[in-house]
């Protein structure tokens, strides 16, 4: 699939079509055969012309003032992971050099050693294509995607399994390409060659990355379906970890007391001084 030359007119459209008229405060008499707002209405509420709005969507103009990126965020009642998105598309930052399109995959050293303490917890390390590149012995016995050398989005929209694995995968599948697109707009083409692979290979990530849906959930519930086990339901907490590779850790833990927790137990493998498991990932 061609790539979006034109991505800040795309997401404006995007959000444009998602605002209700009436809320917004536009009275119209007329039925109306369009979605969201028009874009006459919006360049009135965002106080430019109708025109200059225009050129932006066509990507005939690309860098808008910030008085005016301010008015869209307002009108558009974008959250704060969308404002930046909106920010990056119209300052974009220099593509990567050459050396610095492949960052490190080798997880530091001291998280390593966090990970073999933490072996009664489903516990993992991804890169910003979301490779999985740690994890504890029991992330993976959890859930197939979290183990080393796995990809969380390829295995969300291209592994049969994982509409067992999520009961609720419309909705995971979502949060994926939403949080994909966060980190594509803050790591800007990094992750263009993987975008454009997902795209080819899956209808459904291509259809939800077009919606140009943006936003992360740093923390939060996941029901998974475990074999031998049923539904667990887990919280979940993530680490940006410093440096300039990019890595986030995600750990998952039960609620204290809970069937969800005894079931956690049974799972968990027998104490093992041992590393955790680390190999390259085969994602992205």
């Amino acid at each position: 699939m061609a790539r979006d030359d034109n991505q800040l007119g795309s997401f404006l459209r995007s959000r444009r079509e998602k605002i209700d008229a009436v809320s917004a405060g536009v009275v119209d008499t007329k039925r109306r055969r369009v979605k969201g707002l028009r874009r006459e209405e919006l360049a009135l509420l965002a106080g430019v012309s109708p025109s200059y709005y225009a050129r932006l969507e066509q990507g005939r103009d690309r860098r808008p003032s910030h008085e005016i990126l301010r008015a869209l965020v307002r009108v558009l009642r974008l959250g704060d992971t969308e404002r930046a998105y909106l920010w990056s598309l119209a300052e974009p930052t220099p593509e990567p050099a050459e050396a610095d399109a492949a960052p490190a995959r080798t997880v530091r050293p001291g998280v390593l050693r966090l990970l073999e303490r933490w072996g009664d917890l489903p516990a993992f390390v991804v890169g910003p294509s979301r490779d999985v590149l740690a994890a504890t012995a029991l992330a993976g016995r959890v859930n197939p995607a979290w183990s080393p050398g796995g990809n969380l989005v390829e295995f969300t929209f291209l592994d049969p399994r994982a509409h067992t694995v999520y009961p609720a995968w419309d909705e995971i599948a979502l949060q994926a390409v939403a949080g994909l697109r966060a980190t594509a707009a803050a790591r800007r083409g990094e992750l263009d060659g993987f975008v454009a692979s997902m795209r080819e290979r899956s209808e459904a990530f291509r259809t939800r990355w077009d919606s140009h849906d943006v936003y992360e959930r740093t923390a939060g519930e996941k029901r998974l379906r475990v074999d031998g086990v049923g539904v667990l339901r887990l919280q979940f907490e993530t680490f940006a970890l410093t440096g300039p590779e990019g890595h986030v850790l995600y750990v998952y833990f039960p609620e204290p007391g809970s069937t969800d927790e005894e079931a956690l137990c049974e799972l968990a493998p027998p104490h093992d001084p041992g590393p955790p498991e680390e190999r390259p990932s085969l994602g992205g």
